[in-house]
């Protein structure tokens, strides 16, 4: 029976009969545990003289990590990985760079973790590879003596061609992409974008979920990541966060808009502040009554632009605190680190409103979970933008464009003072599309059709 390998930029760190967290870590372990096998990925560690770390073994599952140099890192992480392909393939390309000497680190990087795969896997095994850190390790796997079925799964978007030609190694980087035998996507959006570029740009044929280019056939598909919905729900269910739920609501004023996201550009943090100081400013009857509360823990605080983002929200929210708070409410909680998932889920449950506005976003779990943590007798209203992944499936959240600050400014009102039935409603929509692209539906599909029995 042939295993699973799973290649990530980073591996989880998990102990045995620990709960797994939320996404791309729930999943892999659950298939690894399914079929056993091998999790690779960077140790975190960056070292004068890099090594491979002694094997990490958990129950069925071998963890393997590599250590990193200081011009590994900051070539391949910080430089391309980060600096280029990151705000690329969000649309951001003005905060983009290019640098040769960084791509070249990065195909240095992703050859370094092939080498250390080639030493690990079987002929048989599957490789499952994650995300836009390794879009060479396909094609660097080939070269190191692998021929095993290998896939990727792009956690990301895949932008419209005349933004991906952006970064000057394109034809190179997508020749690279196009060794892997499956790749996945979160949309079809993204699907149609990536053939787009394969059609016009390197004289590929589409037919049906597949692609002929470079002498190669390629099956291209979309793969929409979910969540526990159940899980969720029996976690928010739990008595501890039952009654920790109703003590933030107590302490909140009974009305709280909610949003969790890693601090990143791509994320559309300083629009929403805005947004929020218009809401504040338009519909002043929700004064004293409300807080929002954005959690947004540190990323990446290396590179100048996360720094920058940084200060701003933190000047933007003291300037609207300062315009709109009373002695006895301040509208605007924003918190700069990170939380415990069990912190976490008496948030969701008691949120009124949830608000997930990014510029651009692979899927957005955060959006699901706050739907699958919500109680089914009295929800709360997601506001969702339309250029989040999960707006594919969640039609039912209140849809806005988060450069638009008067829309979402609107849709922070309607979510507060929509009638219970239409929130029940939109609710229940929201479920069974849940249901539908479940993680474990998502970790399924992937894995078989990777295997040839999709």
């Amino acid at each position: 029976m042939s295993r699973l390998v799973v290649v990530s930029n980073r591996v989880a760190p998990i102990q045995e009969g620990e709960a797994t967290a939320g996404g791309l870590a729930a999943g892999v372990l659950d298939a690894l545990r399914q079929k056993g096998g091998i999790w690779l990925g960077w140790s975190g560690n960056i070292r004068d003289v890099p090594e491979q770390q002694p094997e990490h073994i958990v129950g069925a599952i071998s963890l393997f990590t590599i250590d990193l140099s200081r011009k590994d890192y900051d070539e391949y992480y910080r430089g391309f990985a980060n600096g280029t392909l990151w705000p690329v393939l969000h649309y951001q390309i003005g905060l983009g760079r290019f640098e040769w000497v960084e791509y070249e680190g990065y195909r240095r990087v992703n050859s370094l973790f092939a080498q250390a795969l080639a030493k690990l896997a079987r002929p048989d095994d599957l490789i499952w590879v994650h995300d836009y850190q390794l879009l060479y390790m396909a094609e660097a796997a080939r070269d190191a003596g692998l021929t095993n079925r290998i896939g990727l799964f792009l956690h990301t978007p895949f932008p419209a061609p005349g933004v991906f030609m952006t970064i000057p190694a394109h034809a190179d980087l997508f020749r690279a992409v196009c060794q892997y035998d499956l790749i996945g996507f979160q949309t079809e959006i993204d699907r149609a974008a990536f053939l787009d570029y394969a059609v016009r740009h390197a004289g590929g044929t589409v037919r049906d979920e597949v692609l002929s280019v470079f002498d190669r056939i390629v099956r291209v598909g979309v793969y929409p990541i979910g969540v526990h919905v159940d899980e969720v729900r029996a976690s928010a269910e739990l008595p501890r966060n039952r009654r920790q739920a109703t003590r933030i609501r107590a302490a909140l004023l009974d009305r709280l808009i909610l949003s969790v996201d890693r601090l990143d550009y791509s994320k559309g943090l300083p629009q929403r502040f805005a947004a929020f100081e218009r809401f504040l400013a338009e519909y002043p009857a929700h004064h004293n009554l409300v807080t929002f509360m954005q959690i947004a823990p540190p990323s990446r605080s290396d590179i100048e632009t996360y720094q920058a983002i940084r200060r701003e929200l933190e000047g933007e929210a003291g300037r609207i605190n300062g315009r709109f708070a009373e002695v006895d409410w301040v509208p605007l909680r924003y918190l700069n680190k990170s939380f415990e998932r069990n912190v976490l889920m008496p948030l969701y449950a008691a949120a009124q409103a949830c608000l997930v506005t990014p510029l651009r976003d692979g899927m957005n779990l955060v959006a699901k979970e706050f739907a699958a943590a919500q109680d089914p007798d009295d929800p709360g209203v997601l506001i969702l933008s339309e250029f989040a992944g999960a707006a594919r499936e969640l039609g039912d959240a209140l849809l806005v464009n988060p450069y638009d600050e008067a829309g979402v400014a609107a849709a922070m009102d309607r979510a507060l003072t929509m009638p219970l039935e239409e929130r029940q409603d939109r609710h229940r929509g929201m479920l069974a599309a849940m249901r539908e692209n479940s993680l474990e539906r998502w970790r399924d599909r992937f894995v078989a059709d990777l295997g040839g029995q999709g």
